[in-house]
């Protein structure tokens, strides 16, 4: 059975406008493909970036990826952008996406806007990752025909290895959260009701922050949505969503 693995993607589009699209910790650039496609044909250029390690081997994940890794994946991201010529971008991610998404809107002042769908960024210790990416991998392994006692052979590889990722992706959420300040620029949250893998609040909790701290916020909750809100029963919703906030987002730019 063929595995759809995903790799890194760029849609062109004439003008200036673009976006960055980060895909989850368990999946890989094609949690975002449809809706770059989407926004593509809004009129944006799009990356979709595929994280170091994903898009094959779970364990590659552990072997290769690492938080350092990632955050040069999302900046060489914004910098091949910049370089097709599009000087106006705005950065979103999807669940691991949204903290790296996160962190280049507290680090480069040179983006847009952006936001997160479905991104514990001030909840990341609380998720249930631990638990879903075995299972995932499971999966994947299953797909590939393996044999059960080679299936639990890699299973224990990697829950014997992945808290030690976790904990690397937790410190660095810390920073995130410690610097939600430098967030000056309309923000965009999507959370869902029925997320089975973060806490359902924890995107209203980080609006809450946000708007405290005079931060503009486009929040949208999807109540009968789960985790993947990028792929489920409410990205139809969500996409009409995100191009309207950048509507509005450029619409301001060009204002100024």
């Amino acid at each position: 059975m063929k595995t759809y693995s995903g790799s890194t993607f760029f849609f062109p589009h004439s003008g200036n406008r673009g976006v960055i699209l980060l895909h989850a910790y368990t999946g890989n650039s094609n949690d975002v493909r449809m809706l770059g496609r989407q926004l593509n044909r809004a009129g944006y250029s799009v990356v979709g970036p595929l994280f170091t390690g994903h898009g094959g081997d779970p364990r590659q994940i552990l072997k290769q990826g690492s938080p350092d890794n990632w955050w040069d994946d999302t900046r060489m991201a914004i910098l091949n952008l910049r370089d097709s010529g599009v000087s106006q971008i705005a950065i979103f991610g999807l669940s691991l996406g949204g903290l790296f998404a996160t962190r280049a809107l507290e680090d480069d002042p040179g983006l847009v806007g952006g936001g997160i769908f479905a991104s514990p960024i001030t909840t990341w210790g609380a998720s249930n990752v631990p638990e879903y990416f075995p299972k995932l991998a499971a999966a994947h392994y299953r797909r590939q025909g393996l044999a059960p006692e080679l299936i639990e052979e890699r299973l224990y590889w990697l829950e014997e290895r992945l808290p030690d990722q976790l904990a690397a992706i937790q410190q660095m959420t810390k920073g995130l959260d410690q610097h939600l300040d430098q967030l000056k620029r309309p923000f965009f949250i999507a959370q869902g009701g029925q997320d089975e893998v973060i806490d359902p609040h924890s995107g209203a909790q980080l609006r809450d922050r946000l708007v405290a701290q005079g931060t503009p916020v486009d929040y949208h909750f999807y109540p009968n949505a789960s985790h993947l809100l990028t792929v489920n029963t409410a990205h139809r919703q969500l996409f009409n969503d995100v191009e309207q906030y950048l509507k509005n987002l450029f619409e301001v730019g060009n204002d100024k």
